[in-house]
C-alpha cells in the first residue's frame, strides 16, 4: 500500500470494500482485468491497539501496527464516511524500525488532538488481523486504483472470524472509477457491498455486540441492509439477517425511489439465500443502487 506521509495535514483514502464467499475469489482472479498481469502477494499480521476503556473505539479511531513481510508500518485511521461498501477516511501512515508503538508520532495527528498524552502510554493490543493479500495495481478510465483479494481471519478475544474481501483503493483519477471496476468484478462473480472495517469487525466480534444505525432514508436504510448483513456472516445471530431482510423491504417500498431504483432495490430482496450469501445478481444491483444514491447527494 502506498505510504502516507506521516506530516500530511489530511490525508484521504477512499476506498469500495467487497465482501464475497470463497467459491468467488478464484474467478475473481481469472477476471481478464486483473489476469492480464502478475500479481504480487504479501502475508501481512496486524494488530490493533486502544486503551483498555476503548478510547479509541469511542472516537471511531484505528491504530495497528502492520508486518507486511518485515517491513513494519504504523497507521492510524478514521472512521470511514459513506455507504453501499464506499467510504472516505482520514489516513496516516509511516514505517517503523521495530514492532513497537510510535507513540511521538501519534502526538501531532488529529484524532489524537483530545487525549491526554499520559492516556497514550495505555495503549495496548485488542484484536489482530492476519491474512494473504493479492494485489494488483491498475488504470482504468484514466484512473489509478489498487486491487487488492484479502484471505484470511480476524482473532479478538476468544473468537475468530474469517476475511474473504475485496478492497479497491483509489490512488489517482475519480472515484467513478471504483464503482466501474467492483461492478465489473460483482459480474464475474457473487458478491456483496460491505460498510464494516476489519478493526470494527473485530471489536464487534470481542464485545459479541453488533450495533445498527437508526435508518429511514433509502441511504441509510442501504447502509443498515449492509452492516446488518457484515453482522449476520460474523455473529451468526439470527436477528441481523432478518434486520438486514427488514431493512431491504424498506428500502424497495420507500415512496421516495423512482422505478429504476426500486427494482434494483427489489433484486436486492430476492438476490440473498436463506443463509444470506448473495447470488449472481445481488452484487451489480447493491453497486448500482448504492452508486445512484451517491451520485444524486443521498450517501456522504
Amino acid at each position: 500500500m502506498q505510504l502516507k506521509n506521516q506530516g500530511t495535514p489530511s490525508p484521504q483514502e477512499i476506498e469500495l470494500k467487497l465482501a464475497l464467499p470463497d467459491t468467488s475469489i478464484p474467478r475473481v482472479k481469472r477476471l481478464p482485468l486483473l489476469a492480464c498481469q502478475a500479481p504480487s502477494q504479501h502475508t501481512l499480521i496486524n494488530t490493533y491497539y486502544d486503551t483498555p476503556d476503548g478510547w479509541l473505539a469511542k472516537q471511531r479511531v484505528a491504530l495497528r501496527l502492520r508486518n507486511d513481510d518485515g517491513q513494519i508500518l504504523q497507521t492510524v485511521k478514521t472512521a470511514g464516511q459513506g455507504g453501499g461498501g464506499l467510504s472516505t477516511r482520514g489516513e496516516w501512515e509511516w514505517p517503523l524500525e521495530q514492532a513497537a508503538l510510535d507513540i511521538s508520532g501519534l502526538k501531532g495527528l488529529p484524532p489524537f488532538a483530545n487525549i491526554a498524552p499520559a492516556r497514550l502510554t495505555e495503549l495496548a493490543p485488542r484484536l489482530e488481523t492476519n491474512f494473504l493479500r493479492t494485489r494488483w495495481e491498475i488504470t482504468y478510465s484514466g484512473s489509478r486504483m489498487e486491487v487488492v483479494v484479502d484471505e484470511g481471519s480476524i482473532v479478538s478475544g476468544q473468537h475468530t472470524t474469517p476475511i474473504s474481501e475485496i478492497e479497491l483503493e483509489l490512488k489517482h483519477g475519480h472515484a467513478h472509477a471504483l464503482w466501474d471496476v467492483a461492478t465489473l468484478i460483482a459480474r464475474a462473480a457473487p458478491l456483496r457491498p460491505s460498510d464494516s472495517s476489519k478493526a470494527a469487525r473485530g471489536r464487534w466480534l470481542a464485545e459479541q455486540h453488533w450495533p445498527l444505525p437508526d435508518a429511514r432514508s433509502p441511504s441509510a436504510l442501504l447502509h443498515r441492509a449492509t452492516l446488518a448483513l457484515d453482522a449476520w456472516h460474523d455473529s451468526q445471530q439470527a436477528p441481523h439477517l432478518k434486520a438486514a431482510m427488514d431493512s431491504l423491504h424498506q428500502l424497495a417500498a420507500h415512496p421516495s425511489l423512482e422505478e429504476a431504483l426500486r427494482e434494483l432495490a427489489e433484486q436486492l430482496v430476492s438476490g440473498l439465500d436463506s443463509f444470506g450469501h448473495p447470488d449472481r445478481h445481488y452484487g451489480p444491483a447493491a453497486l448500482t443502487l448504492a452508486r445512484r444514491l451517491n451520485e444524486s447527494g443521498a450517501l456522504s
